[in-house]
């Protein structure tokens, strides 16, 4: 490991010059230098300590005090740098989350909407089919209407003509009736043609 360089600095802190051996750059000492040296001036304004020593001692207290408080804010800034990391980090993360969701919404409505499509293509094809369904029965309908016109027709001629029949019927057996008398009389009457023929062989067989 490569030895740090040591640099001279000759500095005035108090009135009094001081030669400081540091790693640190002659600026930096410098400033460093200023800032004890507006410490102790600060504190003998203030009426605190009395001596060059005291004066020294009082201010390295001090900026003990704030290095510790520098350092305790650097440790509260790390903490605070943490915490809005991880609260970076989880909104990232809820972020990635709602890219994904909205993705997979996306894809979700897509499907909804090709489903939609072919559902309402079906729709449209059994609405067509029904259409089509209710033209052929209203056809049936009418053809059924002609039947039964037809029928009531039928119908009615076959009542009339059964009407005929029956009354054909009914004057056939009046004829046959009137028939029958006569052959009965015409019987009767050939029987008395034979007895008066008889009657008449006899009579002319007395003479």
């Amino acid at each position: 490991m490569t030895e740090p360089e040591y640099s001279k600095v000759t500095v005035r802190i108090y009135g009094q010059e001081y030669t400081v051996a540091s790693a640190e750059s002659k600026e930096r000492i410098l400033q460093i230098a200023d800032h004890v040296d507006e410490m102790m001036r600060g504190l003998s304004a203030k009426g605190a300590g009395g001596s060059p020593a005291a004066l020294a001692m009082l201010a390295a207290v001090n900026i003990s005090a704030e290095f510790f408080s520098g350092q305790d804010a650097q440790r509260d800034a790390l903490r605070e740098q943490e915490q809005l990391e991880k609260e970076i980090a989880h909104y990232q993360q809820l972020w990635e989350e709602a890219k994904r969701t909205h993705l997979q919404y996306k894809e979700d409505a897509k499907e909804v909407q090709e489903q939609k499509d072919s559902l309402q293509e079906r729709l449209n094809a059994k609405s067509i089919e029904m259409d089509n369904m209710i033209h052929k029965a209203e056809e049936r309908d009418g053809v059924i209407a002609r039947l039964e016109t037809d029928l009531e027709q039928t119908n009615g001629r076959l009542r009339a003509a059964t009407e005929q029949s029956d009354e054909e019927e009914g004057k056939a057996r009046e004829l046959a009736e009137k028939l029958k008398e006569i052959e009965g009389n015409y019987f009767e009457l050939q029987m008395e043609n034979v007895r008066m023929k008889g009657d008449l062989e006899r009579y002319r067989g007395g003479q």
